[in-house]
């Protein structure tokens, strides 16, 4: 991939912007809080939400990103919160053409035109970061390309210093949970999706963990057409999800079963999560017949990678649970990086993970959450932790359960929405039958070399 140029920099003037617009809207709602604090007012937390997400929703850009990352993550902002910020939209005003052209002449030089047989002038999406233009290749072959918006490297900076108002909110209400872990989980994984070039490499990774897995499609990267702002994949062609929610049962099994092993088996044989599984992120293709026969994997910005210590933890915790074996709960834990594990605190924990493994641990055929819609899957749950570690905390979350957490959660919600009905246990037993740590470090370490993507400290 050629070389970007140097106007993208981390400048202190665009910077310097970004902090007055979004300063001036987040410092306003501050001050709103403040100033309930100080005459004592009470019961102002759903009109301040509300304020806050007004504020945020109309500044589009890496800070609404960064306060729909924290609306999914349990427990990190009060429920009032997180169900306003919950609605942000992810669209952003896209660029206009002439902007485009001038973006893409920086990235593929001044006759870039000539590299496409056709380019559409209207992104067929736009979101926070950047937007996707449908094109052609000279042979014909349809491709996306996903354009960076520009000065995001410092809207980014920026928007992560307000990062610290978000989370300063929550601590006003109380302090059982410690986020510090998380803040500088979501800033490493914020940078990592403005590398279009390490994208790249998760889009490579994935193909090969994949390879075998016929029901998931992962797009071929076109790197004389790609840039660290400019990233160029096949266009796949496919349905959104929820056009398929009155399918079949059979059908919506289908595209469940592709689901899971689009998630499980990337992370229990190699250690790497998708952390960004919402319904954008992924579209049906269908069968000569026309019948639902997998899914297209659409974004690679959201990748996390675990050592397999970490893998070993999540399966020691299953396994505990599922044969009462207390000992191996509290080592996975441990394993984890939780500190001064009282039997209270194991207790507290044991709410959430029972709530994760759930279905996983049901030897049945079922839905992921009987009777339970989408917006709240994991909000009573996460309500009875919170309570308990209250009285137990302050307890510092692990950095890698951020996005862990948050995929679990993403992902039960795509379940929900579908209602398909399957042995969740037993698809998870397919997956870790074989579970070695040593398999999966060596696994990872060849997947990720091979993808040019540096293997995870152990």
């Amino acid at each position: 991939m050629p070389p970007t140029d140097d106007q993208e920099k981390n400048r202190f003037s665009a910077r310097a912007r970004r902090y007055a617009k979004v300063g001036t809207r987040v410092g306003g709602v501050a001050a709103r809080i403040a100033g309930q604090r100080l005459i004592g007012a009470q019961g102002g937390r759903e009109g301040n939400a509300m304020a806050l997400a007004a504020a945020l929703g109309g500044l589009k850009g890496p800070i609404m990103k960064v306060a729909q990352l924290l609306a999914t993550i349990p427990d990190a902002l009060p429920p009032e919160y997180a169900g306003e910020l919950m609605k942000l939209q992810s669209q952003a005003p896209p660029m206009g053409w002439t902007f485009v052209k001038r973006r893409m002449s920086a990235e593929l030089g001044s006759d870039w035109q000539s590299k496409f047989a056709d380019f559409e002038h209207q992104p067929a999406a736009a979101a926070s970061l950047g937007q996707v233009h449908r094109a052609r290749a000279l042979d014909g072959s349809a491709l996306a390309c996903k354009l960076q918006y520009p000065d995001m490297q410092s809207a980014v900076e920026a928007d992560l210093q307000q990062l610290k108002f978000l989370f300063a909110l929550r601590s006003r209400f109380d302090t059982a949970i410690d986020t510090s872990e998380i803040a500088v989980e979501i800033s490493a994984r914020l940078r990592e999706e403005l590398d279009y070039v390490r994208e790249a490499r998760h889009v490579a990774l994935y193909a090969d963990m994949l390879e075998d897995a016929r029901a998931v499609r992962v797009p071929k990267v076109w790197p004389e057409l790609s840039t660290g702002r400019l990233l160029t994949l096949d266009w796949l062609e496919g349905t959104k999800l929820l056009a398929h929610k009155n399918d079949p049962l059979p059908d919506r099994n289908r595209i469940g079963e592709a689901m899971f092993a689009a998630w499980w088996l990337p992370f229990s044989r190699f250690g790497v999560i998708h952390g960004d599984p919402h319904l954008g992120n992924y579209t049906i293709f269908a069968d000569a017949k026309g019948k639902p026969a997998g899914i297209n994997l659409l974004d690679y910005g959201c990748i996390r990678i675990f050592p397999a210590s970490f893998v070993g933890g999540v399966v020691d915790l299953f396994r505990g649970l599922l044969n009462g074996d207390d000992a191996r709960v509290v080592h996975a834990y441990e394993t984890w990086g939780f500190k001064r594990l009282t039997r209270p605190l194991i207790e507290a924990l044991n709410i959430w993970a029972r709530f994760i493994y759930g279905p996983l641990l049901d030897d049945r055929v079922r839905t992921i959450a009987d009777g339970v819609k989408p917006s709240e899957y994991g909000r009573k749950e996460a309500f009875r932790v919170h309570r308990a570690l209250k009285e137990l905390g302050p307890v510092t979350v692990p950095r890698e359960f951020v996005f862990m957490d948050r995929a679990a959660i993403g992902l039960g919600a795509v379940f929900l929405h579908l209602a398909a009905e399957l042995n969740f246990h037993r698809l998870f037993m397919k997956t870790i039958d074989d579970f070695d740590r040593e398999n999966v470090a060596a696994r990872q370490s060849a997947a990720l070399t091979r993808a040019g993507l540096s293997p995870s400290a152990d």
